[in-house]
């Protein structure tokens, strides 16, 4: 079986994540979502929360998996014996970490290969940094995380 792991905090998913999610259920046999548990961050969603929003989300994604791990990503790459690691990139910027991050994954797993896919350019400025600063403040953030993820934030911020 073909199996990618799309790794990162998803704090919280964002249809830019929910693009690549459905996009790499197209090319592989098995896409896990793996939530990484960073100390170094403070997340508003505990990985719980996370993952119970990125199940709901994915739901009509049959080969679609959600997971978390600590530690280091090429470790739990060959943990559940995946070879394919999937990074969306937004702008110049973030190919520049990720191709850090990609250098040392194939130093640490060289049997592992990263795949880089372009987000969809209407998802270009989306993180979930800024989703969760425009909520924070009020702004409306219904055009940028699915149904579940809107409501999730309604509990926090209403």
């Amino acid at each position: 079986m073909n199996i990618a792991v799309y790794p990162g905090s998803f704090d919280p998913v964002t249809y830019g994540h929910l693009d690549i999610i459905e996009r790499g259920a197209k090319i592989f046999d098995k896409v896990v979502v793996a939530i990484l548990e960073n100390p170094n961050k403070n997340p508003l969603f505990s990985i719980d929360q996370r993952k119970q929003l990125l199940i709901s989300a994915t739901s009509n994604l049959s080969n679609v998996e959600i997971d978390s791990f600590h530690g280091l990503l090429a470790d739990y790459m060959l943990h559940i014996n995946a070879r394919a690691i999937i990074k969306g990139l937004r702008a110049v910027s973030d190919f520049e970490y990720e191709l850090q991050m990609a250098s040392i994954n194939k130093k640490l797993a060289p049997e592992v290969e990263t795949f880089f896919m372009m987000t969809n350019n209407n998802y270009s400025f989306l993180s979930s940094s800024v989703v969760k600063e425009v909520a924070k403040y009020g702004g409306d953030i219904s055009d940028l995380v699915p149904e579940n993820v809107l409501e999730a934030f309604k509990k926090i911020y209403d």
